[in-house]
């Protein structure tokens, strides 16, 4: 995705209004009860300047990987694991720093990850050759992982459950922020001074997020220390999802009926049953499978899924569906796709609020089902659909998905006991994840295989068949809509803890 330095004016008033509702949390508030709200907003402080900054860096680096390739001098087949590599690595440490937060403390992990984060951040920086980039992409990865694996879980214990949703909200503001903003700064930081300056900037905002992470989240010793990492089952996890998430993010590159992605399937589906396996013999599982017995968590995990393939088809799509087939510019086609975050970064927070005083069942499924329709609205885009008509509809699956993800989140993590929150936490990641490369993958197999059925060549400009190939896989990815919005209706409704 491509964004222009126009729309950071739309995010300042968004961030101002984010500042405003943390602000709120303070207000018509008890005396006594004054210094705990404040507390509780220098924590959504510190968790939300890491979620920007980890959101602005993926979607920063996407939008440079063509300058990183010239300056580098590499082919785009390898360029690419600049992000492949973050990717598949923080995919699979998810649930392994999840659990390690269960066990040892979130924030410790929490204040790790922006140690490593940092470090990976400079020295990605320096990386004189591409393949030191992908490996300093990796370390920075690890880093990821701990921040996206503890900080829901932070903001989860440090928050009663009548305001977590709204907390829940205002940190998906700031991952909306990050993403809408990062590929008009990379794009102008990369202009102005070099590729390597989108990783530079990651040390001193990471930096701070620090400082902010050790004054002001308080200290949690973990839950049980009797309880011991599972490292077999880890190692057996990692080796299955990253062999599942490689296959699903190259399937439409290396063919999906070759060798190399049918053995990476397959080999990931044994791992995983392996896995499983394991985890309900272990005394002390990374996994804690008895969660999927709860119908409220198992909705709001698979539900998840479909909401993030739902999300990244429509990604993936647009800018085809605009540059090739309708003949727009990188710009002209940042501009436009800039209507869907916008729209979730104002109604996350917003619905997040609601979801604490009337749960999540409502909100979620009319969220997926709002997101259903505007699937419905893209699959009628035509050759000469008007441009305004592209972002109004994309605003309609924004809206849609601004509605379901703050409830949602809210009503998984609830559903996790106290000692179970990091491994909650990580699944939510996970599941993000995992829809994610699912959308992308599925879309792109829809995509390309109308585009051969007709014979038509995927760079060809202004080609109508890249409009029918669109459309098409806009009714693939409204099936998934259709299924996240009957699974989310089927949840019960949370017991209400502290």
């Amino acid at each position: 995705m491509f964004f222009v330095p126009w729309s950071l004016c739309g995010e300042r008033a968004i961030f101002l209004s984010t500042l405003n509702d943390g602000a709120n949390l303070l207000i018509n508030t008890k005396p006594s009860a004054l210094r705990t709200r404040r507390s509780r907003a220098w924590v959504l402080l510190a968790i939300g300047v890491g979620t920007f900054m980890s959101a602005l860096d993926g979607s920063v680096v996407n939008t440079t990987l063509p300058v990183i390739r010239t300056a580098l001098n590499s082919d785009v087949a390898t360029v690419e694991w600049v992000v492949t590599v973050y990717l598949l690595v923080v995919s699979g440490l998810l649930l392994s720093f999840g659990r390690l937060g269960d066990l040892r403390g979130h924030k410790r992990l929490y204040a790790a990850g922006f140690v490593i984060f940092v470090l990976g951040s400079a020295l990605a920086g320096w990386a004189p050759t591409v393949g030191a980039l992908i490996g300093f992409r990796a370390a920075q990865a690890v880093g990821a992982a701990m921040l996206f694996a503890n900080s829901p879980a932070i903001l989860t214990k440090n928050f009663p459950a009548s305001e977590r949703g709204r907390a829940l909200g205002l940190q998906a503001t700031m991952t909306y922020l990050g993403l809408t903003t990062g590929p008009a700064l990379g794009g102008w930081l990369a202009g102005w001074l070099g590729w390597r300056s989108i990783f530079y900037i990651n040390v001193p905002v990471g930096l701070l997020a620090l400082v902010l992470s050790l004054h002001f989240i308080p200290t949690d010793a973990g839950a049980n220390h009797a309880d011991r990492f599972d490292l077999l089952g880890a190692v057996i996890f990692v080796v299955g999802l990253i062999a599942l998430m490689l296959g699903l993010n190259q399937g439409h590159a290396w063919g999906w009926t070759s060798p190399s992605i049918l053995g990476l399937l397959l080999g990931a589906a044994v791992m995983l049953v392996i896995f499983v396996h394991i985890e309900q013999r272990a005394a002390s599982p990374m996994l804690d499978l008895t969660l999927f017995r709860q119908r409220i968590f198992s909705a709001a995990t698979a539900s998840a899924v479909m909401n993030y393939i739902c999300l990244y088809s429509i990604t993936f799509l647009l800018p085809f569906y605009l540059i090739q087939g309708r003949g727009l510019s990188t710009a002209e086609t940042g501009l436009i796709l800039t209507a869907q975050p916008l729209v979730m970064a104002v109604v996350a927070p917003l619905s997040g609020a609601l979801s604490d005083r009337i749960g999540s069942r409502l909100l979620s499924t009319l969220g997926m089902a709002i997101l259903a329709g505007g699937l419905l609205l893209l699959s009628t885009l035509s050759a000469s659909s008007s441009f305004g008509q592209v972002a109004a509809w994309l605003a309609v699956a924004g809206l849609g998905t601004g509605i379901f993800i703050s409830p949602n989140t809210s009503a998984l993590l609830g559903a996790a006991p106290a000692g179970r929150q990091g491994i909650a936490s990580g699944i939510l990641a996970t599941a993000r994840n995992v829809g994610m490369v699912l959308g992308v993958g599925l879309a792109g197999a829809v995509f390309t295989s109308v585009l051969a059925s007709s014979g038509a060549l995927m760079n060809s400009a202004g080609n109508g068949a890249v409009v029918a190939a669109t459309r098409a896989s806009f009714l693939a990815a409204l099936a998934f809509a259709i299924i996240g919005a009957l699974v989310s209706a089927t949840r019960g409704q949370p017991h209400r803890t502290a």
